[in-house]
């Protein structure tokens, strides 16, 4: 991740600043030390006919999903211990990380003790793929049993009349939703140091931000506040958090999740993603919130496979896993401005990809630079648009004022943050009659 000021930060994090509850063991292949890349012609690939058939063993075992399934029904524990176990390392470390916004604990007892009945009297085909799976839910995901902020104080004590598509999913297949996870506000950040309400920490080092803007998401699933969580991403609001809290983070193709029922921020690149500890349990909640929703026609009518077909489990694989397989490292992304611990951990990756067999060349993609500058531009003229509905009236705290337009412009003042200000100014100037040309439709060329 380039350096961003005011951002501290450290390569790797001291053994010593890990508190107890974090997950380990989510590489499925251990690291090695590594030299750089050596430069390399790319070689000829051929299809991955090579690599092992897809015969699976029953998951990693590291699944935190397939463990409490697998504990509810052979009766080794019941929801509500599983409930109570999540709830109480919640409370011990929320003082210090501040992941959530809301906590749902009554309701999610509640929940989890009627799990535990139908379980009992219908054994196994009475509960869903995510029963007893505690999730949490970034608080730009509309919920109809809790408040939903968007990290804003301009919807202090919103609650909407519906669940979101993605969480009424996830309700579906089993889950508890145990809470609203903390945000940069409407997502427009990298640190969740731009909440409305509270900055969340990095469960690793409480001095160190846990990225954004689904920071209060990644969090809470490294630190084992929840299970898996949900999370958006315009601009890597998934991936990059993910990266910072050490968990997986998963950014699906644009249109794969409904976006019905996500606070606009840009709508052209808004996707809603999702947390885990294991690339497997990311995998089980896409193939669960994945698939077309008659409420947002730009979702995708593909089927919804089922994602975790296709992981192997380490017995089944060769030596050489990635043998043939072509990988470019994109020399703009190595360059100035780059933290050189980045550098080094990104040299030390491919380097060990390369050991599992893979082809490794740098490559250089000039146009790399722009896509920065273009995503400002595009996303922050949508947002001009989308937040303009946050006005008092439609939506939003009303201040009290003598006239319409001044209580317009004080509710926005008041509620509104400094960094979605000046991104509505931003986008409001690029789509401005003397500079749509100039700005955003270059930006969208």
């Amino acid at each position: 991740t380039p350096t961003r000021t005011g951002v501290r930060r450290r390569t790797s994090p001291p053994a010593a600043a890990m508190p107890p509850p974090l997950q380990a063991h989510r590489m499925l292949l251990s690291h090695r030390r590594a030299s750089p890349i050596p430069r390399r012609r790319f070689t000829a690939v051929s299809s991955l006919s090579s690599a092992p058939a897809k015969t699976l063993a029953p998951g990693p075992p590291a699944s935190s999903i397939l463990s409490i399934r697998e504990s509810l029904l052979s009766g080794e524990r019941t929801a509500a211990d599983i409930t109570s176990e999540y709830l109480s390392r919640l409370r011990r470390t929320e003082p210090s990380l501040r992941s959530f916004i809301h906590v749902a604990a009554a309701a999610a007892e509640r929940e989890a003790e009627e799990l535990d009945r139908r379980i009992a009297s219908g054994g196994r085909d009475a509960v869903g793929p995510l029963a007893g799976v505690l999730v949490g839910v970034k608080d730009n995901l509309c919920t109809a049993s809790m408040p939903s902020t968007g990290g804003s104080r301009i919807l202090d004590g919103f609650q909407p009349a519906y669940d979101a598509t993605a969480v009424r999913r996830l309700r579906e297949a089993g889950a508890i939703v145990v809470g609203k996870t903390n945000l940069d506000e409407f997502g427009m950040g990298s640190t969740t140091e731009g909440s409305g309400f509270q900055v969340t920490t990095n469960p690793w080092d409480d001095s160190r931000v846990p990225g954004g803007s689904s920071g209060g998401s990644a969090s809470a699933v490294s630190a084992r506040q929840c299970v898996v969580s949900l999370g958006s991403d315009t601009g890597g609001s998934v991936r990059q958090p993910a990266s910072f809290c050490g968990v997986v983070g998963l950014k699906p193709t644009y249109g794969r999740v409904s976006r019905f029922g996500l606070m606009a921020y840009a709508s052209s690149l808004d996707v809603v993603g999702c947390f885990g500890s294991s690339v497997f349990d990311t995998a089980t909640i896409l193939s669960v919130i994945a698939g077309h929703d008659k409420m947002d026609s730009t979702s995708s009518s593909h089927d919804v496979p089922d994602y975790r077909s296709d992981l192997a489990s380490l017995s089944l694989l060769e030596s050489k896993p990635l043998n043939n397989v072509r990988i470019g490292i994109i020399q703009e992304t190595l360059g100035e401005g780059v933290d050189a611990g980045v550098i080094s951990s990104i040299r030390s990756a491919a380097s060990h990809l390369e050991q599992l067999g893979s082809v490794v060349e740098e490559v250089s993609m000039p146009s790399f630079s722009l896509g920065l500058p273009a995503y400002y531009i595009l996303a922050s003229s949508e947002a001009s648009s989308n937040l303009s509905r946050y006005d008092g009236i439609r939506y939003g705290q009303q201040v009290s004022a003598d006239d319409l337009n001044e209580m317009y412009g004080d509710s926005r003042a008041n509620g509104l943050g400094h960094e979605v200000k000046m991104r509505i100014l931003m986008g409001t100037y690029a789509l401005s009659a003397g500079y749509y040309d100039a700005y955003y439709k270059r930006a969208q060329q």
